[in-house]
């Protein structure tokens, strides 16, 4: 440990705490941490994109087969969330469980199932738009402007 007496100048107390906490400071993992957000957001969408393939082999067009590739994740997510497996895949992928649409799905179950003691509708249905609600609010609000946008530039020219 270091000893600080008080006839030292500040600053040289300074770069002695600075050399404490560079010793005890945790040392990032990033390199770790990036490997397994790409593996795991690599699994996650090789199921979507099998998903769909699955989907357009019953003769889905791939716009529908998408659609329900994505509501099969979303699905996945949220039961795996409720289960309390999600979380634990997203502290060990972070961005790679985080990013894809299930991570969405994720961050609206998640406020939910924290609150679901509260009873189903003052619980889980006011915690589950916590989330959804700003972004549908944000996506509503941009698709009215560029309809907007659009509709003015048609009239122009």
């Amino acid at each position: 440990m270091v000893e600080v007496k008080d006839s030292q100048p500040m600053e040289i107390r300074k770069r002695e705490y600075q050399k404490l906490v560079q010793q005890v400071i945790p040392r990032p993992t990033v390199g770790r941490n990036v490997f397994w957000a790409f593996v795991v957001g690599g699994l996650i969408s090789l199921l979507g994109q099998g998903l769909m393939n699955f989907f357009a082999g019953f003769g889905l067009p791939l716009t529908e087969a998408g659609a329900a590739a994505s509501a099969v994740l979303v699905f996945l997510s949220a039961f795996l969330t409720g289960l309390g497996v999600y979380d634990e895949i997203a502290k060990f992928a972070g961005a790679g469980a985080i990013v894809p649409i299930t991570g969405f799905a994720n961050s609206m179950v998640a406020p939910a199932m924290e609150y679901r003691a509260e009873g189903l509708v003052l619980g889980v249905g006011a915690r589950l738009f916590t989330v959804a609600g700003p972004v549908l609010v944000f996506g509503i609000v941009t698709a009215w402007a560029i309809g907007i946008l659009y509709y003015l530039f048609r009239l122009g020219g």
